[in-house]
């Protein structure tokens, strides 16, 4: 079958409104935030589970790959590829299909955007444990099951997989498999484990085993008592012993810092114009009037000022079911981060961040218009000192090369569940955006910025600076989210656990068609 035949039967499953062969737009879907692959020769968008099975075996039946992409947020190549494959656009599957709160689960469709789950769920007294990426505007629910994920919540509920209790999942050959109690005769997605663990199988693996076609995640009672504080740090090792410490306490529900460039960085980026318009949002957050008066004042008063002479800033929210318990935790917080240096500053940044958490992706690039990527470790709290100190040396060795391209390097670090610490070095550099900046940065963002030349020497540098990080993190048994066709897991991981997961793979995927050589599975 040729191309073009398998598009026109495509489109009789989709629709021919639902697949995209503009030259243009493939070129589009063929980025991510800091690659380029192939173009695909057809995007298909597929609106229900049917469809989408339908399709995509009617293209592994051809031998044409199916590449997933959800919201495209990752910059990993993790639905890149190089050769004519079908992209499967889930933006189409993005209702809120079920909000149970009698047996507390919400059932969405694998395009649903974490902002969608959010204004269904905000006035409805739960919400899921972890509630959203930063980048969850655009970023979908199905994507952080395959790419797994972090943030709101992340401090007391782990990753976006931990949320998780059932998937509903299409493999290579167009079967549909429905994992935990959603897939028992009569059953209802009510619970994650019934036999072996097929949830946890198919979370994390970038779409190499099925893709996602709905979600089932737990819900819990949303904590209307929240408690906001930032603190200042001379050193990186004070701020990470803070974080750890309030992390293996479960105080904060987020608990993240900066390093002295990437607070810049931010400061940059954002506008007085921009404050006010997060003003109201910051008030209408606020559970009484006289809190909301005391947040905007507190806000107001401190300005940007305070950040120019502060180096590593820490920043927590910690959300509780009554006010009692918030006030313990705020204190057990302030007593942490005073023991270990902690200078208190104003809480403006998890105040705003709360109060408006879905954003527009204008992050993605520097505040000049500089290309940004960043580069993540998970590791223990026992490592996390050291594999900075290591991650410095390192950058250290690469001076000449850092200065000669004019790169900027910068640290996020946070911390997720009670046992896991974040570190996350970020670059940014002058090179031209692509398409796929111009179409997720705001035309305002746009409008104000350098527009730099193409600097593929740059780039280059770019790329053996990661995987020079990637030699650093392995030393440390660092773990990673969205592994794509970047982070190292067939390479670093146990051989019998690959030789397992390869194994799987053959037998959903025998011709490794399905996202072919996403976790380095070959």
């Amino acid at each position: 079958m040729t191309p073009e035949q398998l598009i026109d039967r495509l489109a009789q499953i989709v629709g021919h409104a639902h697949i995209v062969t503009n030259e243009d737009d493939l070129r589009y879907f063929g980025q991510d935030v800091f690659d380029e692959g192939q173009p695909p020769i057809a995007v298909v968008q597929p609106n229900t589970t049917q469809e989408l099975a339908d399709a995509v075996k009617l293209a592994t039946e051809h031998k044409f790959p199916v590449i997933p992409r959800g919201g495209g947020m990752s910059y990993t190549s993790g639905y890149l590829h190089n050769q004519p494959a079908v992209l499967f656009d889930m933006s189409r599957m993005n209702q809120v299909l079920e909000i149970n709160t009698e047996d507390m689960y919400v059932r969405v469709g694998a395009g649903c955007r974490w902002v969608d789950l959010y204004e269904a769920l905000k006035d409805s007294g739960v919400r899921t444990p972890m509630w959203g990426t930063l980048s969850g505007m655009r970023a979908t629910i199905g994507g952080g099951m395959s790419q797994n994920s972090v943030f709101f919540g992340s401090g007391n509920h782990g990753t976006a997989a931990d949320s998780v209790i059932g998937l509903e999942v299409v493999t290579a050959k167009g079967d549909i498999i429905r994992t935990g109690a959603g897939g028992i005769e009569n059953g209802l997605p009510f619970m994650r484990h019934f036999g072996p663990d097929l949830t946890g199988l198919f979370t994390c693996d970038t779409g190499a085993l099925g893709f996602k076609s709905e979600v089932v995640l737990r819900l819990i009672p949303t904590p209307e008592s929240k408690r906001y504080l930032s603190f200042d740090f001379n050193t990186h090792s004070e701020l990470m012993s803070a974080m750890s410490e309030i992390s293996r306490q479960d105080l904060a529900s987020e608990c993240f810092g900066f390093d002295p460039f990437l607070q810049v960085q931010r400061m940059k980026r954002e506008s007085i114009a921009k404050d006010i318009q997060t003003m109201g949002k910051v008030v209408s957050s606020a559970s009484s009037l006289k809190d909301a008066f005391k947040m905007a004042s507190s806000i107001i008063k401190a300005g940007r000022g305070y950040m120019a002479d502060t180096r590593f800033s820490l920043h927590c929210a910690t959300s509780q079911r009554t006010e009692a318990a918030a006030k313990d935790a705020e204190e057990k917080i302030r007593t942490i981060a005073t023991s270990r240096g902690g200078k208190e500053i104003p809480n403006s940044i998890p105040t705003i961040m709360h109060a408006n958490p879905f954003t527009p992706l204008n992050n993605m690039i520097g505040p000049q218009g500089e290309r940004w990527l960043p580069v993540h470790a998970l590791v223990p709290h026992s490592r996390g000192i050291k594999l900075v100190d290591a991650i410095e040396a390192y950058f250290r060795s690469q001076l000449a090369v850092i200065e000669k391209f004019g790169i900027g390097t910068g640290y996020l670090f946070a911390s997720v569940g009670q046992s896991i610490t974040l570190i996350e070095p970020v670059f940014f550099w002058p090179d031209a955006l692509m398409d796929f900046h111009h179409r997720n940065v705001e035309e305002s963002v746009l409008n104000r910025i350098e527009d730099f030349a193409p600097n593929a020497a740059a780039r280059d540098a770019i790329i053996s600076l990661r995987e020079g990080l990637l030699d650093v993190f392995a030393e440390y048994g660092a773990a990673h989210f969205q592994i794509g066709r970047t982070y190292r897991y067939s390479e670093n991981m146990d051989p019998a656990a690959v030789s397992l997961v390869q194994s799987i793979k053959r037998i959903l995927d025998p011709d490794e068609l399905m996202n072919p050589g996403s976790l380095g599975l070959h």
